[in-house]
């Protein structure tokens, strides 16, 4: 049941829509769910949502059903961060966030479900953006749909930074990649750098270079697929293990990409949290070689 306490200036009255889609981030789909859930209640007491109006105090509560679509599995989780709202992970290389036709276990998705069943909580999988299969890192899950719905209206409440492994020394060491993406019909998954596609930046910075690879942070002010990875490519540097993108495969067999760095505004609280995970083994072995 999630419950919701009414803050509003002293003797203002609103409708109970009014302030729910205002004020706490439940979308006009959420709100119909809630409308015709036959659970929501006011201080209490079971009420017409349509019908009803808030004042400041007043409690407002409702539980939606959860039907989801695939299966909990009991996984292994590394969680790096967790509250009622929130849940943080940091994704291994090789899983799916979310279950494809083809592929409907070992997910992320599944993992999370099961975590949730093993505490007898139900709740569905709202992740607040994706990581590739082999891309690893941070990874954001809101643990109410109106979270997911928030975030999905503030993109500046989260910035992510990656690092990752290029090929050679970028010239300049720092800048902004402004290059808008398409895709290469008729792949589904394949992407390019082409004036018909959407604007896409990168900024990136060199953490740590031996000539011949190089350590690089990076942060996005869009988010298309596969955007690192066709900037990168694009400029002649391609990730080591992209050899979708053109990366030679010697060294690692993945894209050395990793989501190592989650700065957000906490949706409820306004709080700043930043979470961070470590590089991988796989790519953490590379640099310790750079600097030898």
């Amino acid at each position: 049941m999630t419950e919701t306490r009414v803050s509003l200036p002293e003797g203002a009255e609103v409708s109970a829509k009014s302030y729910l889609t205002r004020n706490c981030g439940i979308s006009g789909g959420l709100w119909k769910r809630i409308k015709h859930s036959g659970t929501f209640c006011k201080n209490g007491a079971p009420a017409v949502a349509a019908r009803t109006t808030v004042r400041s105090g007043d409690v407002l509560s409702y539980a939606l059903p959860v039907v989801p679509s695939f299966a909990a599995e009991r996984l292994p989780l590394d969680i790096r961060y967790e509250d009622s709202d929130l849940l943080i992970l940091n994704k291994p290389a090789g899983m799916l966030v979310h279950p494809t036709t083809k592929e409907r276990c070992g997910t992320v998705a599944n993992a999370v479900l099961g975590l949730y069943a093993a505490r007898g909580d139900m709740r569905g999988f709202h992740p607040c953006h994706r990581l590739d299969r082999n891309t690893t890192g941070l990874l954001l899950i809101a643990k109410r749909p109106e979270v997911q719905y928030y975030f999905s209206k503030h993109c500046d409440a989260v910035r992510r930074e990656y690092l990752a492994l290029a090929e050679g020394t970028l010239s300049p060491p720092a800048g902004t990649i402004d290059a808008p993406i398409a895709r290469v019909l008729p792949s589904i998954i394949l992407r390019r750098v082409a004036p018909e596609g959407k604007p896409a930046r990168t900024h990136y910075g060199t953490e740590a270079t031996d000539g011949a690879r190089s350590l690089l942070r990076l942060s996005l002010e869009t988010g298309r697929t596969h955007q690192i990875r066709v900037h990168l490519a694009h400029l002649g540097y391609p990730l080591l293990g992209d050899d979708l993108y053109g990366g030679s495969a010697d060294e690692i067999a993945r894209h050395a990409l990793h989501s190592a760095r989650l700065s957000l505004r906490h949706p409820r609280t306004g709080e700043s949290l930043t979470i961070e995970a470590p590089l991988p083994e796989d790519m953490a072995v590379i640099v310790s070689a750079m600097e030898r």
